[in-house]
């Protein structure tokens, strides 16, 4: 099988760990994976702010870099997002037909129809929920809101992560709620956005977990910068590290693994 990676603006300029990650372990599964390097942000924030006009170029550029899925050069496109896996699904294909170009909108929602978040893809088009990962920590799991919402990735993280070798898995008191991130929403609401973080990190330190896992990097440095901020010990991770390592192959993030397309 050859795939996309979609790396997401996020992954590509700050945590590029996470896109590497999801490299290694899709190469480690037999996956081919391709990095399409025209690609660039999805459009989700221009989108989610209102700025329709200006999110088209960055919606054409999608369509444009990813259209070989619609030709057989790849049977999928994989993302580390479920923020950007749901607009992808969800914004791109409405913000075309909006503005005026039908041709796009049909092929935003072909391409969306081959694009699956990273967990769901593992699950549910592999079919497999134990990748032979090993990870010996004590883990709690939240699931970002556009996971849950919007990409409906359902139960494929936690059948992910309960079959890791080695982990200490628990429950996050609160799991559903959100972080207080938003997007832009941290930005316009600091204080609400302050005190859901608030309550998270509680939820969080509560469960004594070593790290906190999570599909979105967006959310992740939110709460990551937060209990850092607050010393709490406890670390930020995204799915794919936790997943990419086993017994015998280590995954460490280093000059060369965090470079996207390396």
């Amino acid at each position: 099988m050859k795939v996309a990676l979609f790396a997401t603006c996020v992954g590509d300029a700050m945590f590029p760990q996470a896109p590497s990650a999801t490299v290694h372990l899709l190469r480690r599964l037999g996956i081919h994976v391709d990095f399409p390097r025209s690609q660039a942000c999805c459009g989700q924030m221009h989108i989610n702010t209102g700025y329709y006009p200006e999110a088209m170029p960055l919606i054409r550029n999608h369509v444009e870099t990813f259209r070989g899925v619609l030709d057989g050069q790849w049977d999928a496109i994989v993302v580390p997002s479920g923020s950007c896996t749901g607009s992808i699904r969800h914004q791109q294909e409405m913000v075309a037909a909006t503005e005026g170009e039908p041709e796009l909108a049909r092929e935003a929602k072909e391409i969306a129809a081959k694009t699956y978040e990273l967990s769901e893809f593992l699950v549910n088009v592999l079919g497999l929920s134990d990748v032979g990962a090993f990870f010996p920590h004590r883990v709690t799991y939240h699931p970002t809101c556009h996971s849950l919402r919007v990409a409906k990735v359902g139960d494929a993280p936690y059948r992910l992560l309960q079959n890791v070798e080695g982990i200490d898995l628990v429950e996050l008191p609160e799991e559903k709620s959100c972080c207080g991130f938003g997007g832009t929403f941290s930005l316009k609401n600091p204080e609400t956005s302050a005190s859901m973080l608030t309550d998270k990190m509680a939820n969080i330190i509560s469960t004594r977990a070593e790290v906190l896992v999570a599909g979105d990097y967006s959310c992740l440095m939110h709460i990551g910068g937060g209990l850092a901020r607050n010393r709490s010990g406890v670390r930020v991770m995204h799915l794919a590290e936790v997943l990419a390592p086993t017994k015998d192959v280590p995954w460490v993030p280093d000059e060369t693994t965090t470079k996207v397309g390396v």
